[in-house]
C-alpha cells in the first residue's frame, strides 16, 4: 500500500512538472470543432498570448466573401470597417503555471460585437478548450479546437 501511495504522489508531481515545463504548447493553428467554422492562429508577444482569426466558413452569404467582411457589430462605430479576417480575437492571455492553463484573457465574439473574459486549457487527447465568461467562470460557454 505504501508503495502505491508513493508511485502515485511521483506520478502526480512528474505530471504536473512535466504539463508546467511547456506554456507554448496553445501555440499554432486551432479549428473549432465539431462546426469547423473557423480557424484561429495563436501567438505569443512577450509573456501575453493572443489569437487572430486566419480563416472562416463565408458560405452563408456568397456575396461577401471571408477577405472583404467587416467587424460590423462592433459596438464602437469606429471600428466596424476592420476586417475580419486577421482581427485579433483573443488578446491578454496569460499562463498560469501552477493552475496548467491560460487565464485572464479577453476573447471577442466579432458575431455579437462582445468581448467576454477567457481561460483556456489543454485536455489529454490535445483539444484545446476555451471559455468564454461573464465575470464568474462558473458563468460561461467552453469552445473546443483540434490543432491544424
Amino acid at each position: 500500500m505504501r508503495y502505491l501511495v508513493i508511485t502515485l504522489i511521483t506520478f502526480l508531481m512528474a505530471s504536473k512538472v512535466n504539463a508546467g515545463n511547456n506554456p507554448d504548447a496553445i501555440l499554432g493553428k486551432w479549428i473549432a470543432i465539431p462546426k469547423k467554422n473557423f480557424m484561429v492562429e495563436v501567438l505569443r508577444v512577450g509573456k501575453e498570448y493572443k489569437a487572430r482569426l486566419v480563416w472562416f466558413n463565408d458560405r452563408d452569404d456568397p456575396s461577401k466573401p471571408m477577405k472583404v467582411r467587416t467587424d460590423e457589430k462592433n459596438p464602437d462605430p469606429a471600428l466596424r470597417n476592420r476586417k475580419l479576417l486577421g482581427l485579433e480575437v483573443l488578446t491578454n492571455m496569460v499562463y498560469n503555471k501552477a493552475a496548467d492553463r491560460w487565464e485572464s484573457g479577453n476573447i471577442y465574439d466579432a458575431k455579437s460585437g462582445r468581448t467576454w473574459r477567457s481561460s483556456a486549457w489543454l485536455t489529454k487527447d490535445g483539444t484545446l478548450k476555451v471559455r468564454g465568461f461573464w465575470h464568474f467562470e462558473f458563468i460561461g460557454k467552453n469552445m473546443d479546437f483540434k490543432r491544424v
